[in-house]
């Protein structure tokens, strides 16, 4: 999916009476399978009307909606159908589901692999524009709409209400996917996962005559339907049928007032961001450098750690970047708060001499920030704004990509290390925007059982993405080269891929992989499906029997029903 620019004028409502002004990005809208309201939802925005558009080849949008977040990946579907309101989407279900088409579904553009993009799919049914946000007193809960973009929902809980969601960085990626495959940011090691706050979801679906249906699904213990909110606990998107809205309580939520229904951002975080330039790095204490890095995480990821309040996002760029960035963050209003933050870098860079240099250039997901060396306290909202929006290298619209994921239980072994040296400063490889993201996890996470949700991985310290950029479709055999030889290389102790034992733990459905179903490339003889969903694949494809028995909504890495 392509990005929408934002609308920084947008003004909150917080009475039935809508508010003005506003983008499509804070648009609200009702749904009809709400159920009886007590009272009006209050709304962000002022809601779209009528059906979306049906745009074909010689439309001049199709361009931009045939493709997403990645330009690898271009589709050539004999329409793209916005959709506007759940009546909208189950219109444009049967109208599919009746021709036989081959369909796909996308709310921000942002999918890794080509689950929305690819040359199979028929028809694109796209929900940019389904970006309500606001709240339900009917179900005392918040509901978020698929389009909407994460910035937007932070910035209309808070602004409203004073909530928000555990959720990730970038700013314009879709709720509609983040939510489904587990969703997770800054904040999840002292809150959780996102769908650990996910109290009901609407979900268009299909069985075997045809027939189209909308049901809500909660977590609520006697709900009939219940099966069909857990497998959206990080199940994945494009699996089970068009998610419509979500609705957000937190699980010891009290009371009846909307503020106390979620989660409280802090009102002040202590935010540092670094380079550790490459110049002042040897092998040595590169080595040193991610070890102290995964036995810190290793020795402070307990639920009950004091330092759930502190994540960091540390890129280990490549050394055509010039440097390694680091950004830390920090609940502000917690005891010893610059404590918990000078001891943190310190442990980090133990033994290694290195210091904290200001951040010249932009890092991956990391902005150009170069008054931050020194922490400094901030409005947590504006911290998220600083984060999320500014960042060249993942909203480039030239941008073609590459990723792979892995989640870590303990520390690097020296082989990985090893690898990742290599790999990073091989001399033939001169592409400045290529790093492993190494992203803060377990706290509040590693809280919840495996099975509660169906995001498996609830015992990790930490996790990993490696990434890498480039503008031009004649480089795409040379750095998909690359990263799978990395990729390879630091698995190589198992097969390939990040098995689930005592160190690695899989990979994150958010950061699909295709080469995770390719024996090529996955070497293991464990299933891709194992490796994102561990051992609730099974109860997932009982789901998908029961809500998807014919199979309809598929992809690449899509859940399989059972066999038998």
């Amino acid at each position: 999916m392509t990005t929408t620019p934002m609308d920084r004028r947008s003004v909150l409502a917080r009475s039935a009476a809508l508010a003005g002004g506003a983008t499509a990005a804070a648009a609200g809208l009702t749904t009809a399978a709400a159920g009886p309201a007590e009272a009006a939802p209050v709304t962000a925005g002022k809601p779209p009307s009528g059906a979306g558009a049906l745009i074909g080849p010689h439309d001049p949008r199709y361009p931009l909606l045939t493709t997403g977040n990645n330009q690898r990946y271009v589709a050539a579907p004999e329409y793209v159908k916005m959709i506007r309101s759940t009546a909208d989407a189950e219109k444009a279900l049967r109208t599919a589901h009746r021709a036989g088409k081959r369909i796909s579904v996308r709310s921000g553009g942002h999918c890794f692999a080509d689950l929305v993009c690819n040359p199979e799919v028929e028809v694109i049914l796209d929900f940019s524009e389904m970006t309500g946000v606001g709240y339900d007193p009917s179900r005392r809960a918040f509901y978020v709409e698929p389009g909407a973009r994460l910035l937007n929902v932070y910035e209309a809980l808070y602004k409203g209400w004073g909530v928000t969601i555990p959720g990730g960085i970038c700013y314009s990626v879709g709720a509609g996917g983040h939510i489904s495959g587990g969703g997770y940011g800054l904040l999840s090691r002292a809150h959780g996962l996102v769908v650990d706050h996910l109290y009901a979801v609407e979900v268009v679906t299909v069985d075997k005559r045809g027939t189209v249906r909308t049901t809500v699904a909660t977590r609520d213990r006697n709900d009939p339907n219940r099966d069909l909110w857990w497998a959206h606990t990080g199940g994945g998107g494009g699996n089970f049928g068009l998610i419509t809205r979500y609705w957000f309580r937190s699980p010891d939520a009290r009371g009846s007032r909307p503020e106390d229904q979620l989660i409280s951002p802090p009102s002040k975080v202590l935010v540092q961001a670094v380079d550790l330039p490459w110049a002042d790095l040897d092998e040595a204490k590169f080595r040193r450098l991610l070890k102290n890095f995964g036995a810190w995480h290793e020795n402070n990821s307990a639920p009950d750690s004091p330092y759930r309040h502190l994540s960091s996002l540390f890129n280990v760029s490549s050394r055509a970047h010039g440097s390694l960035g680091m950004f830390t963050q920090v609940d502000a209003t917690v005891p010893g708060a610059r404590r918990l933050l000078d001891d943190y870098f310190a442990a980090v860079t133990a033994g290694t001499g290195l210091t904290a240099r200001p951040m010249t250039k932009a890092n991956g997901e990391i902005p150009h920030l170069t008054d931050l060396a020194e922490p400094r306290e901030m409005p947590w909202l504006n911290a998220t704004r600083m984060v999320g929006t500014n960042n060249p290298t993942i909203t480039d619209p030239m941008s073609r990509a590459a990723h792979k994921s892995g989640y870590m239980r303990k520390n690097f072994s020296d082989h990985q290390i090893s690898a990742l040296y290599r790999y990073m400063t091989r001399p033939d490889f001169t592409n400045p925007d290529t790093m492993l993201v190494l992203f803060s996890f377990g706290g509040r996470v590693n809280a919840v059982a495996p099975d509660a949700t169906a995001n498996a991985q609830r015992d990790c310290v930490f996790k990993m993405t490696f990434q890498t950029f480039w503008p031009d479709e004649r480089d795409d055999a040379f750095h998909l080269d690359w990263i799978r030889g990395l990729y390879a290389d630091f698995f190589a102790e198992t097969r390939g891929v990040p098995v689930i034992g005592g160190r690695t733990d899989g990979c994150y459905i958010n950061y699909c992989d295709n080469d995770m179903a390719d024996p090529a490339h996955n070497r293991s003889g464990v299933p891709w499906h194992t490796l994102y969903y561990k051992g609730n694949y099974p109860r997932l494809q009982q789901v998908k029997k029961r809500w998807d028995p014919g199979n309809f909504f598929r992809h690449a890495l899509s859940v399989e029903p059972p066999r038998r």
